[in-house]
């Protein structure tokens, strides 16, 4: 009995320092950014931020942490004018009557600043898809989209002005059942694909699939793993929407969400010490280093590390966007956003 005693402790050991090790609990962080960076206050939880062509940003915005203590308030959705000498927050969403907690957004352009905007919504009465349309009036609510796949979405893109990818970052939707995915680092995620009527799983077995995002020709789509700790690439049938996997960018991180530039380079922000993040979303007074890559796919996918710091300037970054010379980063929970600019 003795030794299997020491059998379970020594099993029981490898299994916690490989977790703290897979997590990335053991990575020395080194903060730098070759440029300055500003806090912007004003948008809590700004969770995922998409910038328009014309220089507009669109930010998602949630209290997290409110909603965790059992005290929600309404989400927001901002623009934030990238063009202006002194940009600022403007929410869109203050009219809004529904019950609005949104997190991953995806925008459709239409042309002369008009777009469709889809958002991932967590609300009282459950998981649902919300359709926007912006132009001269403003963003007005169009539509809500429920379907009984939508377990734990996380965010979602548009592939034409009616068709979405969306990720599903579990495959349970209890809270301990999400619990037990995350820490045996359980493939149990998926990718839905709404075809403008009704939602289909297209990916199966992902390791908390998270961001993601489509090609500018919209014929490749990029999914982020989280606890996989990888970016993606499925090239898209033209006819049939099917999805062919093509190749994975290994990032040693917890990529969330996924932005493209002009270029069509892959922006992600990260999370590099996962457990860390964790304990950061259940207490603001522990930091949580923020992290920020360039993927460039026209230079065999190398992989450039923009952005680190150690969750003193920012904690728990999930998305880093960039136009011409900015680069905004945002937070899962924290009250304030980063302005970069490169030097």
């Amino acid at each position: 009995m003795k030794y299997y005693i020491i059998l379970i402790i020594f099993i029981f050991s490898v299994f916690i320092i490989k977790t703290l090790n897979d997590a990335g609990e053991f990575k020395q962080i080194s903060p730098h950014f070759d440029g300055s960076c500003i806090s912007i206050i004003g948008s809590v939880g700004a969770e995922d931020i998409t910038i328009l062509q014309n220089g507009l940003a669109i930010i998602s915005s949630d209290d997290r942490r409110k909603t965790l203590a059992g005290k929600p308030v309404q989400g927001a959705i901002f623009s934030y004018d990238l063009t202006a000498d002194s940009p600022f927050l403007i929410n869109l969403t203050k009219e809004l009557n529904i019950d609005f907690h949104p997190h991953g957004i995806s925008v459709y352009e239409k042309g002369e600043g008009a777009f469709t905007m889809a958002v991932v919504n967590h609300s009282q009465q459950g998981n649902s898809i919300e359709i926007f349309e912006y132009g001269d009036a403003g963003l007005t609510h169009e539509k809500t989209i429920t379907d009984p796949l939508l377990i734990s979405p996380n965010d979602l893109v548009f592939i034409n002005k009616t068709q979405l990818y969306i990720t599903n970052d579990h495959g349970n939707s209890s809270k301990w059942g999400k619990t037990i995915e995350e820490y045996l680092q359980l493939a149990r995620s998926n990718v839905l694909f709404y075809d403008g009527s009704e939602c289909t799983t297209v990916i199966k077995k992902l390791k908390y699939a998270n961001g993601i995002n489509v090609s500018e020709d919209r014929n490749v789509l990029y999914v982020a793993e989280t606890v996989g700790k990888k970016i993606s690439e499925y090239a898209i049938d033209e006819n049939s929407n099917a999805l062919t996997f093509i190749t994975s960018t290994y990032l040693n991180s917890g990529v969330d969400n996924i932005e493209l530039d002009r270029e069509g380079n892959l922006w992600i922000g990260s999370h590099p010490q996962l457990l860390t993040f964790t304990r950061h979303a259940k207490n603001s007074d522990i930091f949580s280093p923020s992290q920020a890559f360039k993927v460039s796919l026209s230079d065999n996918n190398r992989v450039d590390e923009i952005y680190l710091n150690d969750g003193g300037k920012l904690s728990g970054s999930s998305v880093a966007a960039v136009w011409e010379d900015n680069l905004l980063i945002g937070p899962v929970l924290e009250d304030h956003f980063l302005h970069c600019l490169f030097e």
